[in-house]
């Protein structure tokens, strides 16, 4: 870029997405009219629940659309508060809970309120995209610590602890984890949080997919080193309320003030209107359970149908714990995961997302929030592809 524009370092150090270029081609061919099934989006198919819904409408018709505080409404900072308490045994006071617009931005401020340039993070992978871009975005070095399909993508402790180094200063988390599904069981969390004890790390654990379990128990790793860690979680994914963009975090006092100062230098607050429709998710708690079930069962049915579809094709496909996606060997297909997203795309009218920017080579995911119908034909495809 030439003349006044010339961008800055910071901007140029984003790698572009590998995935860029299958995203392109599936929208064009639906321009075009072809009848392409989309396993890539990473969001619930389901609605958002009525009495959600209802308590927006009341914010908007009772003027409650104007600034909030920073860090949120109170009552919603009270609510996720006596969240944490009753569902994940947190101790975080309100004073010590910030509200933000998508968890994405709760990492985003937790990333730049704690770290300096040079300084090491610990993420396994393979991981979501946005972790080490915004790890970078700071100046400090992401350092993956892989994990494999055989042992169902479940952290080694003693892999974790062998890439510590005087400069590492942070370990992510993700569990229930995209684009694994994987499940870190109590023991391999309590293991990780001696490591943060043993080092004085910080954890930074991203908690969203935690209601969709299914053969697992979900537990939240700040119960075993609670003055180490940072919790983030938010509406999107549990509530199906991606597009309201409410994203939470609870931890140390003096970190969420720091991550507030952020964010009142950026954003300001997040919706109100979106943060009265998650004080109710969060408040009507029968309903919301119901909402929850429902999901969760859904699910977990169309996961089965998947993963045994998939492994039937001679596709590997570990079953996923948690969250909403699968992660499949598609070497049989081509050994470079691009390329075998590319004939997936072209072939059989199938987006799915190649594992380059999770650090999955060799492999693609696919979301199974859709229906059971999009399921059964997206494995015909596939299967006259592999048949081909």
């Amino acid at each position: 870029m030439s003349g006044p524009f010339l961008l800055s370092e910071r901007a140029l150090s984003l790698k572009p997405s590998a995935t860029v270029a299958v995203t392109s081609r599936a929208l064009e061919l639906r321009r075009q009219g072809v009848d392409v099934i989309s396993m890539s989006v990473g969001e619930p198919d389901f609605d958002t629940p009525a009495h959600v819904k209802a308590a927006a409408t009341a914010a908007i018709e009772s003027g409650k659309t104007k600034y909030t505080a920073v860090n949120g409404i109170p009552e919603l900072r009270e609510a996720i508060s006596a969240k944490f308490a009753r569902e994940n045994g947190l101790t975080y006071a309100p004073d010590c809970v910030t509200v933000t617009s998508g968890g994405k931005q709760a990492l985003f401020n937790a990333f730049f309120a704690l770290l300096n340039p040079g300084d090491e993070v610990l993420i396994p992978a393979p991981y979501w995209v946005s972790y080490p871009e915004m790890v970078a975005l700071t100046g400090a070095v992401p350092v993956a610590v892989p994990t494999t399909p055989e042992s169902g993508f479940l952290l080694d402790p003693e892999a974790l602890e062998a890439r510590v180094t005087p400069r590492t200063r942070m370990i992510v988390l993700n569990s229930p984890g995209n684009p694994t599904g994987a499940v870190f069981p109590p023991e391999v969390l309590r293991a990780v949080a001696a490591v943060a004890q043993r080092h004085n790390l910080v954890i930074v654990t991203d908690e969203m997919y935690e209601h969709l379990v299914y053969d697992a128990e979900q537990v939240s790793i700040g119960t075993f080193a609670p003055e180490h860690t940072l919790t983030i979680n938010g509406a999107s994914k549990a509530y199906a309320m991606t597009g309201w963009r409410i994203g939470y975090a609870g931890g140390p006092k003096g970190v969420i003030a720091a991550m507030n100062a952020l964010q009142s230098q950026s954003t300001s607050n997040a919706s109100s209107v979106s943060q009265y429709a998650t004080l109710a998710a969060l408040s009507d708690q029968a309903h919301t359970a119901a909402f929850v079930d429902m999901a969760r069962a859904a699910y977990r049915e169309r996961r089965d149908r998947i993963v045994a579809g998939l492994n039937a094709l001679g596709l590997r496909t570990p079953t996923p714990q948690g969250a909403f996606y699968v992660m499949a060997d598609t070497t049989p297909i081509h050994l470079d995961e691009l390329e075998a997203a590319r004939r997936i795309l072209d072939d059989a009218r199938v987006a799915v997302v190649p594992g380059t920017d999770f650090a999955a080579p060799g492999q693609v995911r696919l979301s199974y929030a859709t229906s059971m119908a999009n399921i059964e034909e997206v494995l015909r495809r596939i299967g006259g592809l592999l048949s081909a």
